[in-house]
């Protein structure tokens, strides 16, 4: 496996965090290309074969993209008629990045199939797999809202080849109380890449009402209702057992990155550090 984290999690202009994730000796980055400092989904190509060449010359490797378009993701067919063309889009600078794997969170995935928001999630998500295969690059779905055989069950549903997973223990821990061991052995064949991320459950919540929080700007106000649900940690200082679940990656034939994300803390540099080292010693 190899090591690497978003350049966004550093918390500095990207150049400048691209200097450190190669002064940090990591192998890779991930980059938002749908937000962030660099809007780099509306750059020219030029510009984003600069960025690319700039990526290289560090000795990085550009692991995946991160093609997130916040709000609701792709549950409302409304929205989907400006957000299938944008992941047309986020693909297309993707493959020009020289990347294969763009990861994007969709929204909540009913548990009923026969839902129809689930349709409309599935034919979305069926499009842009599509179209993505026709670019040769995968698109990785990022868990956390629904349980690993539902989002499982939906990737099947859609028919494509090139939708996948991008596993974050973390999430899987902190909002929905799932054993990451265990969500591996559900989605091992279609595990891509992974995000390193650790944290802990505090109290039971709907995941439901989490994200759509998330997707309102309305999360505080949700836990001034409720309360601290769960709570990001430092790398090894979570709920996440990572000797048994890097052991279930390996076990699923997982070899690819494990990209640090860290979203809280006040000095982002010195986490990424030490979870690169804390991961270094367990692989």
């Amino acid at each position: 496996m190899k090591i690497g984290t978003l350049v966004e999690s550093l918390k500095l202009p990207t150049e400048q965090g691209l200097e450190k994730a190669a002064a940090l000796g990591l192998e890779g980055v991930q980059l938002h290309v749908a937000s962030g400092e660099h809007l780099v989904m509306e750059m020219s190509n030029d510009d984003i074969t600069s960025l690319r060449e700039k990526c290289r010359d560090l000795g990085l490797e550009i692991a995946s993209t991160c093609g997130d378009l916040g709000g609701f993701g792709f549950e409302r067919a409304a929205d989907n008629i400006a957000r299938i063309p944008q992941m047309r889009r986020v693909v297309d600078v993707t493959r020009l990045l020289g990347c294969g794997i763009v990861t994007t969170h969709i929204g909540v995935i009913p548990s009923d199939r026969q839902a129809p928001q689930y349709e409309v999630m599935r034919a979305a998500l069926a499009e842009i797999g599509a179209y993505a295969q026709s670019q040769g690059v995968r698109l990785a779905i990022e868990t956390g809202p629904e349980p690993a055989r539902v989002l499982r069950q939906f990737i099947e549903d859609t028919g494509s080849e090139a939708v996948k997973v991008n596993l974050d223990p973390a999430n899987m821990i902190m909002v929905l109380n799932e054993d990451p061991v265990e969500s591996v052995a559900i989605l091992g064949p279609h595990i891509i890449h992974t995000h390193a991320k650790d944290g802990v459950h505090l109290r039971a919540c709907d995941p439901r009402k989490v994200y759509h929080a998330f997707a309102e700007g309305g999360f505080e106000k949700l836990l001034e209702e409720t309360g601290l649900l769960f709570e990001e940690t430092p790398l090894g200082q979570g709920q996440v057992d990572w000797p048994a679940y890097l052991a279930a990656l390996r076990g699923a034939g997982f070899d690819g990155y494990l990209t640090i994300e860290r979203e809280t803390g006040g000095d982002p540099a010195a986490d990424i550090a030490a979870a690169a080292a804390f991961l270094r010693k367990q692989i």
